[in-house]
């Protein structure tokens, strides 16, 4: 099996879940006697909280660097978020990072979906490393909630899910934005924060919903059993 490296910390709740995903889908194509080999660098959430763009790309830097130079074959960055280091870091090291983006691009290509709602932090949401690469690489066209829920989509997430704080209020204003959405178009919901998952499930809504979380974590799954 290909040895994985995983940038994890932000938060880590969402970090346990990449963690477990990985060890159950390995198991289910190997068998539970086994599981994959791992390499994780867990990060002080401190770093994105403060906001220093240079600072958060450097050290997203030194940790790939650390993990390739330890024998990683790969990277997964175990959050949406920080994937706008993805062009700085990708271009400085000699192993793949596998992008989160791609990874939705999959599951929607694959159940037909052309216009997505994204959900997630301020950054995802309004920035281009999610949206453009769905653009660009894939043709496919994302839609985010109105200009006046933008802030409070994001409040929930840094103030509450990363915090492990779960309540039927976030619950019930993602599930009207993801209604809002639907109604602009939306074919599918993106759930572009890895807490969100842990907050809406399925059976919560008749909209369809892609779990980044789970679906990274396959795109990893993957490539540790590509050579196996």
């Amino acid at each position: 099996m290909n040895l994985l490296g995983m940038i994890g910390g932000t938060s880590w709740h969402s970090t346990i879940e990449y963690y477990r995903l990985l060890n159950e889908l390995v198991g289910e194509e190997i068998g539970s006697e086994q599981n994959p080999p791992l390499l994780l660098y867990s990060l002080n959430v401190k770093l994105m909280r403060e906001n220093d763009p240079e600072k958060i790309k450097n050290s997203y830097l030194e940790i790939a660097q650390k993990l390739e130079n330890s024998g990683a074959k790969a990277i997964i960055i175990c959050a949406n978020t920080p994937h706008l280091v993805f062009d700085f870091v990708q271009a400085k090291i000699n192993i793949p990072i596998l992008h989160i983006a791609d990874a939705i691009a999959k599951e929607a290509k694959q159940k037909g979906f052309k216009k997505l709602g994204l959900l997630g932090t301020k950054p995802t949401m309004t920035r281009e490393f999610l949206q453009g690469r769905l653009a660009e690489e894939h043709q496919i066209e994302t839609l985010i909630p109105a200009e006046d829920f933008i802030e409070e989509t994001h409040r929930f997430i840094s103030k509450e899910l990363t915090q492990g704080k779960f309540t039927d209020t976030a619950k019930n204003f993602y599930l009207e934005q993801m209604q809002l959405l639907k109604e602009r178009g939306a074919e599918a919901i993106i759930l572009g924060c890895t807490e969100l998952p842990m907050l809406i499930k399925e059976t919560d809504t008749e909209i369809p919903l892609l779990d980044t979380t789970k679906l990274h974590a396959q795109m990893a799954t993957e490539f540790i059993l590509k050579d196996y």
